[in-house]
């Protein structure tokens, strides 16, 4: 059951290295949360390597897994976001973003050369990555007076909440995510207190 109510994400970030006739392909993996946080870290790759030819990608986004993307950039249709995406999935992973960068050696691969390529190097980076599980979350902007604020804050801590970011001053707000599992108890126990309204918001993308 409580399965149910966790994904599996990676811990750090990887990289791994793979060669085919001269090309070479240096994956990077890593832990997501936003598509903020993708163009972040696609834009500082392609800083870093402003000479590989191809920069493909493919990230899940979500505890749903609803939010996907698989990019080729300019590589055949399907031979390398899909099968980085692939990989993703196979290892059963979300808020994760694999990119392989690629400097070509001057030999083609072929689309089968091309799709071993990204699915082995995305491979790599995932099995060197550590693993872990963390509690499925439900967003919630949290109003209240300043008086009542130690009671808030115990309640989100005892709901073992995250809190993303807050505003203590007269009139406060937090916005946390509490843990799916016992969402509904804490949203109703921060509700029973006085002059506190608890809003649920959509995750932010």
């Amino acid at each position: 059951m409580e399965q149910e109510f966790k994904y599996r994400t990676i811990a750090a970030s990887t990289t791994a290295e793979f060669k085919d006739r001269g090309s070479k392909f240096l994956a990077y993996a890593y832990a997501v949360s936003t598509t903020a946080d993708i163009k972040e870290k696609l834009q500082r790759l392609k800083k870093e390597h402003p000479k590989a030819v191809h920069h493909c990608y493919a990230y899940r986004l979500g505890t749903n897994g609803m939010q996907y993307r698989a990019n080729d950039d300019g590589e055949p249709s399907g031979s390398a976001g899909k099968p980085i995406l692939g990989q993703i999935d196979s290892a059963g992973l979300t808020n994760v973003l694999v990119v392989v960068v690629r400097y070509f050696g001057g030999t083609l691969l072929g689309v089968p050369g091309l799709i071993n390529a990204y699915k082995t190097s995305t491979a790599d980076a995932l099995s060197a990555a550590p693993v872990t599980e963390k509690w499925i979350e439900e967003k919630f902007e949290i109003h209240f007076d300043y008086p009542v604020m130690g009671e808030v804050l115990y309640l989100l801590k005892q709901a073992e909440a995250t809190v993303y970011q807050q505003e203590l001053q007269l009139f406060c707000i937090v916005k946390t995510g509490i843990p799916r599992r016992h969402t509904a108890d804490y949203v109703q126990r921060l509700s029973e207190i006085r002059g506190v309204t608890v809003k649920s918001i959509k995750e932010e993308v």
